[in-house]
């Protein structure tokens, strides 16, 4: 991932700094939807139990063979960023990060102890433990080579009803989309900037599928601080957030529906139709809550006016939460060789690739 410097950010002006929650319309979305009773692995570097997330934090896994065994270390901060941006609850009143699924449930499930040279085995064993034990969306922001064994588990996955989000890459390091997202049926990730247009942080790719903010994100850091970064990373967190609030929305929905419903409703940004920039569009979380979406062929429709999500007792802010140091991390400690640090692949891995064919219906 890449970072920029910033400067110290204290309690009081990080939920400023989420310049993304207006242009996303956070604060309506969660009159709809909180992410409610959602679980979200958080395949990456383990997630630290900051103050504005550790009230969503369930027991994970260490596949490292670290000393704390459930996924609650985070030596490198990567994994604490995603975790903050997909179900961040703050703490007090209106302090700290704001995730996109406040009430969902983390489980971390962590990887890599420092996110360099990513195993494909590795992140496989992730995705495979995550399908286990009880995972509705897992979130991989981060990439590898091509492997057969993770072309199966995210297959298998994708056929346990998951919906599996991962980045395209970062153009500074990426030449073509890695791995897991260059798999069919994962969910692959750009990113825009603050103007809500492609960001040229984000690899072009016919692979890609929907963009979301991935400049200047602020986010929690261990353990009790705070880094601003832009990458794909980033951007897939808070797609993961977003396909969380859809599944509370709309409990009935299959994953693919689930993927369907926020591609079709993505706002088109780029040249008419799907492009290499932002595949469908710019995501548009209410619309994606609101919209009336034809289902893909043989599907289940989902009504907009199903139950609202609301939050889980306790967990969106935590008034008992005592903010640590308050400073930001530096740049070097948001993992800034994780995303994107394996072999690049110029090719789809041939022979059993589980192939979907969706017929979109874009939504206007």
């Amino acid at each position: 991932m890449a970072t920029i410097p910033a400067t110290p950010a204290f309690a009081d002006s990080v939920r400023d700094r989420q310049w993304y929650l207006q242009s996303l319309k956070i604060s309506q979305a969660h009159t709809i939807s909180t992410g409610s009773g959602v679980v979200v692995a958080v395949v990456d570097t383990g997630t630290y139990p900051h103050p504005d997330i550790r009230n969503n934090l369930r027991e994970g896994t260490d596949l490292t063979g670290g000393a704390s065994g459930n996924g609650k270390s985070d030596a490198n901060g990567h994994g604490t960023r995603m975790a903050g941006l997909v179900a961040g609850h703050g703490h007090g009143s209106d302090s700290g990060i704001e995730g996109v699924a406040p009430s969902a449930n983390i489980i971390p499930v962590r990887i890599s102890r420092t996110g360099k040279e990513i195993d494909p085995e590795m992140v496989t064993s992730g995705v495979q433990w995550a399908t286990e034990n009880g995972a509705k969306v897992i979130n991989i922001s981060l990439s590898t080579g091509p492997s057969f064994d993770l072309n199966d588990a995210v297959g298998g996955a994708i056929e346990s009803d998951i919906v599996v989000v991962a980045p395209v890459g970062n153009a500074a390091s990426d030449a073509v989309v890695n791995y897991p997202a260059a798999f069919d049926g994962v969910l692959a990730v750009g990113a825009t900037g603050r103007n809500g247009k492609y960001s040229s942080a984000s690899v072009k790719s016919k692979r890609t599928q929907i963009c979301a903010p991935g400049v200047d994100i602020i986010s929690t850091q261990p353990k009790s601080n705070y880094g601003t970064a832009t990458g794909t990373s980033d951007s897939t967190a808070i797609v993961s957030g977003a396909a969380a609030l859809v599944r509370a929305k709309f409990p009935q929905l299959s994953a693919e529906e689930v993927v369907h419903r926020l591609t079709a409703t993505a706002d088109d940004i780029g040249p008419p139709g799907r492009d290499d920039e932002c595949g469908y569009g710019r995501l548009n979380i209410v619309k994606a809550l609101t919209a009336d979406v034809p289902p893909l062929e043989g599907g289940v429709s989902a009504s907009p006016s199903a139950v609202v999500s609301t939050p889980a007792a306790g967990s969106v802010s935590s008034a008992s939460s005592v903010e640590g140091s308050g400073q930001e991390a530096s740049p070097g400690g948001s993992g800034a060789g994780l995303v994107f640090g394996g072999i690049a692949a110029a090719a789809v891995v041939g022979g059993g690739l589980l192939f979907f064919v969706l017929r979109r219906r874009r939504v206007r």
